[in-house]
């Protein structure tokens, strides 16, 4: 069923045309990422099928029967309430509708009642008959905590949380809208992993179709069975997921690349012939005539292809074998223990990524072993010859705005030279004058690949990335996994972002409230192997080994713990009498 037609859409910003007469159909239970360049008008084309953006020319048929709830990439939510009742804000007209039903019964109960009202009592009847307050509560909570908010977190006023907060509780809400389709803009840029993890799983077992705009690789691969690219200003749509589309574009760059090539050579002949022609008085009109033909052939345009960068990395001194020691170590903030008993070994050419939720202090672990925050409890230490570089979440903080690209990165790099430079520039997507744009004039996706640039000629041997794709596009996450797949030093990072992790990261150091688990495999194999370990309650050995360094288990002495097993029995016998006594009675014996 057709739930939305887009007919001959039109939209220019001045001189920039951004839709050239887009054509298209959704339909209720499509699940489609829309992919194009940053500038292509991914978020525009939802604003403009939302109602938030009016078209030029076109126009915009939606179902009249069917909901369609958006998401805008930025909102600003205002409320006095706390989360949860915030949240629960989604069913206020069930809620008013309640409160009208105890008065129509009262009004009825006295003797009031009139045809009207007794009409009225019918609708709000049948209206709340589907309403399951009970389940709607149950469902507020699995959202909220699905998407990060701890119960605790439910009486917090909304008043008080950080952008990133506000967001995942307008998500929230939109998702308990219950609505036929949505229109998603970058709804996993506030999230944390554990929560994209979540999200994932409700969009893939969703009902309902959606439309959604995202630089995750791993959501167009496995949530979405079409893509909709923006291109020149064009619509097209591909039939199933990330990959499937990868291979389709291919296919038909190779058809564009051949007509390309046609037309070249074509206006390569007529441009001799009619130079040729232009001396001679008689053939001078037919020369102005293959010159006017000249000008009406329309080149195929061809989009940019995923670059293939192959870098040649500043020599840097070799590590000991063990680059990293955490022993011990534990950390508090204003009184709450984030985390305790943290301790691993990172070896030498590993990949690691530190996976955690938020709360339980990833960022913190991260910033104790920079050396930003003082250790509270427990050792760091870097081992022989190591030499580490950092990558900061925040590029404001380590880029000076009033400096050139060229400038930033030479400053930081004194003894490397002008011609690496610039290939690693260009690698990163820094092409000609590039070089020469100001800090201050770039996007935060640029300020990223610089920042990057200057980490990578560091001749360190160790890289600390925090976040190392925020802001970046599906096109410049490609182009930093290239080149972080091809460092062979050791690196430590935290992303977000699954497709990265599992592509980049060779072993996964989970942060617990109760220590550092190392897992030496990819993520997705840890992620099966957690899901078996939740699963199997009997299940003896953990998956995840813990490592224990100078670490001794509390002594208990023989009396304690002849103690605690006969309270153990005790509790055992008490439980098998209290279940045979239920027993008996459910069976009347």
């Amino acid at each position: 069923m057709s739930l939305i037609i887009l007919k001959n859409l039109t939209l220019s910003y001045g001189d920039r045309k951004l839709f050239n007469g887009i054509n298209a159909t959704f339909d209720v239970d499509q699940k489609v990422g829309i992919v194009g360049r940053n500038g292509s008008g991914k978020s525009t084309l939802l604003k403009v099928i939302s109602g938030y953006e009016k078209l030029d020319d076109g126009a915009v048929i939606k179902n009249p029967n069917k909901t369609i709830a958006y998401l805008p990439q930025e909102m600003v939510l205002r409320s006095e309430k706390n989360v949860y009742d915030e949240a629960f804000t989604v069913f206020d007209r069930f809620l008013k509708m309640e409160k009208e039903l105890v008065q129509i019964e009262h009004k009825l109960d006295a003797g009031e009642g009139d045809t009207d009202l007794l009409e009225r009592y019918q609708i709000v009847q049948d209206t709340l008959a589907h309403f399951d307050r009970p389940q709607a509560e149950q469902r507020t909570k699995e959202i909220l905590k699905g998407l990060g908010f701890p119960e605790q977190r439910f009486n917090e006023p909304v008043s008080t949380l950080s952008v990133g907060w506000k967001m995942r509780l307008a998500l929230a809400k939109l998702l308990l809208q219950n609505a036929d389709f949505y229109l998603f803009d970058e709804p996993t840029n506030h999230l944390d992993i554990t929560a994209k993890e979540w999200f994932y799983a409700f969009l893939k077992s969703a009902p309902f179709g959606f439309l959604l705009v995202t630089h995750d690789r791993y959501f167009l691969e496995h949530a979405c069975d079409a893509i909709f690219e923006l291109s020149h200003g064009n619509g097209t749509m591909f039939y199933g997921n990330f990959n499937r589309y990868v291979v389709q574009k291919k296919e038909q760059r190779s058809m564009l690349e051949a007509t390309r090539k046609r037309q070249e050579r074509e206006i390569a002949q007529k441009k001799a012939t009619a130079e040729r022609f232009r001396a001679s008085a008689s053939k001078a009109k037919t020369a102005q005539n293959l010159f006017r033909q000249i000008e009406k052939i329309k080149l195929v345009e061809l989009d940019p292809v995923e670059p293939t960068i192959s870098l040649r990395f500043p020599q840097a001194e070799r590590p000991g074998k063990v680059v990293l020691t955490i022993d011990d170590v534990s950390h508090q903030f204003d009184g709450k223990e984030l985390f305790k008993n943290g301790s691993a070994e990172i070896a030498r050419g590993k990949k690691i990524a530190i996976i955690a939720p938020n709360g339980t202090g990833k960022t913190t672990l991260f910033n104790l072993i920079a050396g930003k925050l003082p250790l509270q409890n427990g050792e760091i230490e870097f081992g022989h010859n190591v030499s580490h570089a950092l990558f900061e979440q925040d590029q404001t903080r380590v880029l000076n705005p009033n400096k050139t690209v060229m400038e930033e990165v030479q400053e930081a790099c004194a003894n490397i030279p002008d011609e690496m430079i610039r290939g690693f520039l260009g690698g990163f997507l820094f092409s000609g004058d590039d070089v020469h744009k100001k800090i201050k004039v770039l996007s935060g996706g640029e300020k990223n690949r610089v920042a990057m640039v200057k980490v990578l000629l560091q001749k360190a041997n160790f890289l600390l990335l925090d976040e190392p794709t925020n802001h970046l596009d599906l096109y410049a996450k490609a182009v930093l996994l290239q080149a972080l797949q091809q460092y062979d030093g050791t690196i430590l990072f935290v992303s977000h972002d699954h497709a990265f992790i599992q592509d980049l990261a060779t072993d996964i150091l989970e942060l617990t409230p109760n220590g550092l688990y190392y897992y030496p495999g990819s993520y997705e194999q840890f992620l099966e192997d957690k899901k078996r370990r939740e699963a199997s309650e009997t299940q003896k050995q953990p998956i995840f080994q813990q490592t224990e360094r100078k670490k001794k288990s509390p002594k208990i002495g023989q009396k304690e713990l002849k103690n605690q097993e006969r309270d153990i029995e005790k509790l055992e016998k008490q439980l098998e009498k209290e279940y045979l006594t239920l027993e008996s009675k459910e069976y009347g014996s």
